[in-house]
């Protein structure tokens, strides 16, 4: 095909940022995760599955509540009829009875329980798996928004916390409520006045729980907040310990990671601190109530008012009222944390993804690999823009060279053509269809990516090439490691196809990673590549294979190129020079260095520096 040159004229800088800046990422919506009683109805809503189970938790503690309350009644009846009267038999059957009461709430204790242990972790075996999905749904801007270890915080930590209060605090939550009141009622209808004295004391306990529960639910956010913070310093300094050595930047990451260590700690002591101040409190209280009730029993029983079984239930429902009572500031704190947790975790679901694929979006058959821009420009944030009407035809087959300074807008305009991002204006089409209007996964199907940085994941070799093609067969992956040029060097590993891969590919030059990513994309079979400066960061002996492996890779496929070494795009059918979020250039090799312009200027200028280097 015949390529017109054409240079127009510079324009303002486009200050853009790469893939997936920091603008444009999806954005919360629904309800509001900050209002406690819709957490709540949002967690209880997911564990509507689990209704049978939860039904059979609640009989349980039905159960088991009611036989503790009848165990101070027979007792009382044990003290007033048999002890007081000596009847050895009738005391025996009581204890019998008390026993078999209290044997069997020890039994549906246990029952509700290991059956509520099993819901917990089903349930947030669930929950993290819809986290998980919706993080993945999520576009590459939107995760450019968050800190890797924020979000893991998220995942892991925060459903823990959820959990740990469904397996333990919520049964206890709901017992210690119905033995509350169910003491209540007892009182009231052993004796009416001890009853009333008792309840006098509720509203100030009432009132300090929700002054201290108040204050509590800001500290727990603010505790939340702060360890995926934490979380997300450790890893960066993890996945970033080799720029830390080579930059000697220890000291550093010590001093960034004990300022988040120390902001961590010193709310999670405010929370706690928050926390020991209702346990002091309900004591002194409760045994204040307990002495001056128990005073005012003893003179009712000594004037003939009332029997000495009843004022030593009476005793015992006092305490059954006070222990929940205290146990309930605790779990509402506990309560307080998880709602902090489930509140970060439905911000990340929440978050509407930025490209998402339109109602009615076609499958995408096997395409010819045509692509068009048509007028497209394209900003992060609105009024910046970092795109100017991006235009061109490329045919199916073409190889396209995208060269210019770092920040012009290159690897924008291929992660526009991946749908990493969406254009802000105009349209992107393959084989005429604008990319919007199919469907991500399939379009996603056609396209083949090999990134400067490869990753290659924990396992196998194998494993790490099979990711372009979960189908393949294993003689498929040998064909498209030969095709790749990396067969030779996977023979000579101690396990070949099958030696393991450490985190990250570290275990493996960077020639090597490349090697790999190459024949990944080689068993993808797409029909359009993207090739973002793929041998920019290797030696020249390196480059050379790699050159050889990508050109057998574009053969018969549209390829768009972004170079680092002008060298290895000399034979591209189209060369665009990409200065300020705009083409200023375009044409082949031979008729940019006619032009001698910017691309001219660029290309004589690494030949210089590279005959003084081999000098």
């Amino acid at each position: 095909m015949s390529v017109g040159v054409a240079r127009t004229a510079q324009s303002s800088p486009a200050g853009g940022p790469r893939i997936g800046g920091m603008g444009g990422g999806g954005r919360p919506t629904g309800e509001s995760a900050r209002d406690p009683g819709t957490t709540l109805r949002r967690l209880f809503g997911y564990m509507r599955r689990f209704k049978s189970r939860i039904g059979l938790v609640a009989v349980c503690v039905l159960v088991s509540t009611a036989l503790g309350l009848l165990g101070p009644i027979l007792l009382g009846r044990a003290i007033d009829r048999f002890i007081a009267q000596g009847d050895l038999d009738g005391l025996a059957r009581t204890v019998s009875v008390l026993l078999a009461v209290y044997g069997t709430a020890f039994l549906t204790t246990m029952a509700q329980s290991l059956l509520m242990v099993e819901i917990a972790q089903r349930f947030i075996s669930v929950l993290r798996s819809l986290i998980f999905e919706h993080i993945q749904r999520l576009s590459l801007a939107d995760h450019n928004q968050r800190r890797t270890g924020d979000l893991m915080s998220r995942v892991g930590n925060d459903t823990e916390t959820i959990n740990q209060t469904l397996s333990n605090g919520l049964i206890e939550f709901v017992s210690n409520v119905l033995l509350l009141l169910g003491s209540l009622v007892f009182m009231v209808v052993l004796n009416w006045q001890l009853g009333l004295g008792a309840l006098l004391l509720l509203p100030a306990m009432l009132y300090i729980t929700s002054q201290v529960t108040v204050r509590s639910r800001r500290a727990f956010r603010r505790v939340q907040r702060r360890l995926g913070v934490m979380n997300a310093t450790i890893e960066e300094s993890v996945t970033n310990f080799r720029e830390i050595k080579a930059f000697n930047r220890e000291e550093a990451a010590q001093e960034e990671f004990a300022e988040a260590s120390q902001a961590y700690r010193d709310v999670a002591t405010h929370a706690e601190v928050i926390l020991a101040i209702l346990g002091p409190m309900f004591s002194t209280m409760s045994v204040i109530t307990l002495g001056a009730l128990a005073l005012f029993g003893g003179w009712l029983a000594i004037n003939g008012h009332v029997q000495v079984g009843v004022m030593a239930t009476f005793i015992i429902y006092i305490r059954n009222f006070f222990r929940p009572l205290r146990s309930l500031a605790m779990l509402y704190n506990q309560l307080q944390s998880s709602i902090a947790g489930a509140e970060r975790i439905f911000e990340v679901l929440d978050t509407v993804p930025s490209v998402t694929d339109r109602p009615g979006a076609m499958p995408l058959p096997r395409v010819e690999g045509a692509v068009e821009f048509d007028r497209v420009h394209f900003a992060y944030d609105p009024g910046t823009p970092v795109l100017h009407d991006i235009n061109l035809q490329v045919e199916s087959g073409q190889t396209i060279a995208l060269v210019g300074p770092t920040g012009a807008g290159k690897t924008t305009i291929v992660s526009l053509l991946s749908r990493f991002l969406d254009v802000t204006e105009g349209a992107i089409r393959v084989d005429g269809m604008d990319l919007r209007d199919i469907k991500q996964a399939d379009w996603r199907r056609q396209l083949g990516v090999v990134l400067q940085d490869t990753y290659l994941f924990s396992g196998t070799v194998k494993d790490n090439i099979r990711f372009g093609n979960p189908a393949a067969t294993d003689a498929e992956i040998v064909e498209a490691a030969r095709v790749a040029n990396a067969d030779w060097f996977i023979r000579r590993l101690p396990s070949g196809y099958d030696s393991r891969v450490s985190e990250r590919g570290h275990n493996f030059s960077e020639g090597q990673r490349q090697l790999i990513a190459i024949a990944r994309a080689v068993l993808a079979q797409p029909r359009v590549l993207i090739l973002d400066e793929a041998t920019s960061s290797v030696d020249t002996r390196t480059e050379v294979q790699l050159q050889s492996a990508l050109l057998d890779l574009i053969q018969h496929r549209t390829a768009f190129v972004i170079a680092h070494r002008l060298n290895t795009i000399r034979n591209a059918d189209i060369v665009l020079f990409v200065l300020d979020g705009r083409i200023v250039e375009r044409g082949s090799h031979e008729e940019l260095m006619e032009l001698r312009g910017y691309y001219h200027d660029l290309y004589t200028s690494q030949r210089r520096r590279l005959r003084l280097e081999h000098a």
